[in-house]
């Protein structure tokens, strides 16, 4: 072997091999046991950065170790690729997206493969191809006879400068979780999939999710957000129909004075008398053009107007004005408040500033509040006043007799509301894939028959970045024959969200060369579910839970029978540098290029798996750097320098071992114990990294080398340390364990196993205090009882002086670890 570690030739050399042969090229095999092993896959947006980097390496040891442990592992990648950016730089640089897109899909997809990445590539996914995004459209069409897939119209959140909707949970802060941009809402007609027809079974399988992070079903749930109480009939004065309120409190209802109802809700101009309809109509204005998290803030200064109509308070008789009020949001509950301020912060201010009237009817026990005293809402428990025949019991066993009563006497019945709301999939933007629908004049909204499917998106269009989506000016794309009476029709211009194509990308892997379906279910019952998902917390309420609830629906529409996509989930943290996430914005993000040209891409994986655990931010360090460099170069002179020797060493012989080769041998059954139980049960890659560094520096120090009966165990110690590192960096070991004379490859090979033997000690070091202070240390056989532990620690010369003259009172032993002389 040569002598010095060349970094690029070793790299360079490994990866042909690996791409020749085809080496984690996989297939169905019902003999081994199924690994499905998954990153995100990333946005083609021209390069990888630093946080792919770990993001891959992570997912990379997982697979090459699980194959070094028999599974049959499936490990592939692919590209989420339409989407807003590749659209903003076709105008930007007068190009066509799917140029753009294809460019970046083949410099990264080199990128990844100089990582030395161990990816199927015969699975590889491009979600822009119409091989991947015509099966789309297909389940659209499905979803679309279910009734899970409508069209309607709501005020939406759009983005001024992406000239698009986003979903709920694509608004951050009020602003675009793409560029940023504030936020407004505008009322368009929608396509929507029904998500809340899963709400239940989507909150009730954070349950059965054990492998995921607390804080992500955390998460989950509170998005979902079930709550339960009453949907209530407040009738309308002069109308015929009433206003259906959801609430958790039906217990304060006897002291609803007033009715609260969001600008946007259906009635609000229809209520609005004509002496108030201006007013109305000005507020209505305004508050359109406020951010939706801003109203619902605590510190959000409550206003509304009157409408000049009047509801009735269905247990209290009680004439009750209806207001507009800019706190009320239309997508919760019914989009109306029953208002109780007495009982409600919110409420309280508003009838404060507006002089509405209040009603106590719960009052906490041994005070009686009154209206005029209050400095503020009481929300807590108490003891139910002013509410008829449910005087005088606590308000938490009022909640359920009050939701019995208004049942019997059908003014409202008990129900669930969830926060969760349809996910809007519109999108006025060209690359995306088009919504398999036609307009006709005369029959309305056409499906596109499936036999007409793919409907493709169009490349002879022109990009001005002005004015919506260009599908909308393209004639010979828009213009079309209604397939059901032939007359003249339009497309659907929109297309969809790009996070419908992240939602089953997962499966199309299973068989990416499927032409009869999305995926063939045989082989995707043999691979699902994923048996480890790895990516960012970030997509915890938007693609992790779509592709929850698009698994379900693919499930129901009778393509598999998985209920969930993910079994085991790790969110990995971000790369940090100079206190802050690495950006370009910042300046301060390092090309992983010219790291693997200047260090090899061994050493850019080995840094990024070793200074932090995968699921914490990693803080760059140059010196890191330099350290896991200089690492590997300890390990490639630790074969060269011994290779001669364990040349042609046989099995190890333990009985004929020198004292330092069965310390040694001990050290090295210990770390093998410890590196399989940090990778597999813990996910621990820095400690298992450490654990090898040391064991590295123990063989830099064993001094049994040069006897000839040590040269097995020389050789399996050295062995082992390739064998563990593999996964970590596996181009030099690859280099190193072919240079021992393995004729076969590491995963051949298989993970090591620790001898139970061999990593019992023969002797145990015994700390020694005296009052809780360290006054020695002995050594006592592995074996030796309590008593002659103790007899050993009393004996110990530099423990005798602070015996002398004392009396012992108590010798307290912690086995295997300490003896504590208490005197006095």
């Amino acid at each position: 072997m040569q002598e010095k570690y060349i970094p690029a030739q070793v790299e360079e050399k490994w990866q042909h091999q690996w791409e020749s042969g085809k080496a984690f090229k996989v297939a169905e095999d019902r003999s081994k046991q199924k690994y499905y092993l998954l990153e995100m896959f990333p946005y083609p947006s021209g390069r990888i950065h630093m946080g792919h980097v770990r993001n891959y390496s992570i997912g990379d040891v997982l697979a090459r170790f699980k194959r070094m442990r028999g599974f049959n592992v499936l490990h592939p990648m692919g590209w989420d690729a339409f989407g807003m950016p590749a659209e903003n730089a076709a105008i930007q640089n007068k190009s066509h997206p799917a140029k753009w897109t294809y460019e970046n899909i083949d410099y990264m997809r080199g990128q990844l493969k100089k990582l030395g990445l161990s990816y199927d590539w015969d699975r590889e996914v491009a979600t822009c191809n119409v091989d991947y995004y015509k099966w789309e459209q297909r389940v659209f069409l499905e979803m679309y006879r279910k009734g899970l897939a409508y069209k309607k119209t709501s005020f939406v959140n759009w983005c001024p400068k992406c000239d698009t909707v986003l979903a709920n949970e694509q608004v951050e802060d009020g602003c675009c979780w793409r560029c940023d941009s504030e936020v407004v809402q505008k009322e368009l007609e929608q396509w929507f999939f029904r998500i809340t027809a899963y709400a239940d079974e989507l909150l009730e399988y954070t349950d059965k999710l054990p492998g995921w992070p607390e804080r992500v079903l955390t998460m989950q749930r509170n998005w979902i957000g079930r709550s339960t109480g009453c949907e209530i009939d407040f009738p309308l004065e002069g109308h015929l129909s009433s206003i259906k309120v959801f609430t958790t409190r039906q217990d304060t209802l006897y002291g609803a004075t007033f009715m609260s109802l969001a600008p946007e809700h259906p009635l609000a101009l229809e209520l609005a008398t004509p002496e108030r309809r201006a007013e109305v109509e000005e507020f209505i204005e305004k508050v359109r053009k406020t951010d939706r998290i801003k109203r619902t803030a605590e510190d959000f200064e409550k206003e509304g107007v009157f409408t000049g109509s009047y509801c009735t308070n269905p247990v209290t008789n009680r004439r009750m004005p209806i207001y507009l009020a800019n706190f009320v949001l239309p997508d919760y509950g019914t989009g109306a408040v029953m208002a109780v301020p007495t009982h409600d912060q919110r409420d309280f201010e508003f009838a404060r500033k507006y002089d509405l009237p209040m009603q106590v009817v719960i009052q906490p026990e041994g005070v009686e509040l009154t209206p005029a005293t209050m400095t503020a809402a009481y929300t807590e428990e108490g003891i139910m006043v002013n509410s008829g025949q449910f005087d005088g019991i606590r308000s938490s066993e009022a909640k359920e007799r009050i939701a019995d009563y208004l049942e019997k006497e059908g003014i409202g019945k008990k129900t669930a509301n969830f926060r969760l709301r349809d996910w809007g999939i519109s999108r006025q933007r060209y690359w995306g894939s088009p919504i398999p629908i036609i307009y006709c004049d005369l029959c309305g909204v056409v499906p596109v028959p499936e036999k007409d499917l793919p409907v493709l998106l169009p490349m002879d269009v022109e990009f001005s970045g002005e004015g919506g989506s260009p599908l909308a000016k393209a004639e010979s794309f828009r213009n079309v024959t209604c397939p059901q009476c032939g007359e003249i029709a339009r497309r659907e211009t929109d297309t969809m969200d790009t996070f419908v194509e992240s939602s089953w990308y997962f499966l199309r892997y299973c068989s990416p060369d499927c032409n009869t379906g999305p995926f063939d279910r045989e082989k995707a019952e043999y691979w699902m579910s994923v048996d480890q998902y790895i990516g960012g917390i970030e997509h915890a309420v938007m693609h992790l839970l779509y592709a929850r609830f698009f698994t379900k629906v693919l499930r129901d529409l009778g393509y598999m029978a998985v209920d969930e996509p993910f079994v085991n989930l790790l969110t990995q943290g971000m790369v940090i540098k100079d206190g802050s996430k690495m950006s370009k914005s910042k300046g301060n993000v390092v090309d992983p290029d010219a790291l693997i040209r200047k260090y090899g891409a061994d050493t850019a994986r080995l840094f990024s798996l070793f200074a932090a655990p995968p699921e914490k931010d990693l803080d760059w360090s140059d010196q890191g750097v330099d350290g896991s460099y200089r690492f590997l170069n300890r390990v490639w002179k630790l074969v060269s320098d011994n290779i001669s020797f364990i040349g042609n060493a046989g099995p190890v012989n333990p009985s004929g071992l020198t004292e330092e080769g069965k310390a040694l041998r001990r050290i090295v059954h210990k770390t093998i114990r410890k590196v399989t139980e940090d990778v597999e049960d813990r996910f621990h890659f820095n400690t298992a990294i450490a654990a090898c560094m040391e064991l590295v520096n123990a063989l830099y120090g064993f001094e049994g080398k040069n006897a000839p009966q040590n040269a097995a165990v020389l050789r399996e110690a050295i062995e082992s340390i390739l064998l563990m590192l593999a996964p970590f960096v596996p181009h030099v070991t690859a280099e190193l364990w072919q240079a021992t004379g393995h004729p076969g490859t590491m995963e051949e090979h298989g993970w090591p196993s620790y001898d139970p033997e061999a990593v019992v000690d023969e002797e145990l070091l015994i700390i020694v205090q005296v009052n809780g202070k360290l006054r020695s240390k002995v050594t006592v056989a592995a074996d030796a009882g309590e008593d002659e532990v103790k007899a050993a620690a009393q004996a110990d010369e530099k423990v005798i002086p602070h015996l002398e003259g004392k009396i012992i009172r108590k010798v307290i032993y912690v086995p295997g670890k300490l003896v504590n002389i208490v005197v006095g």
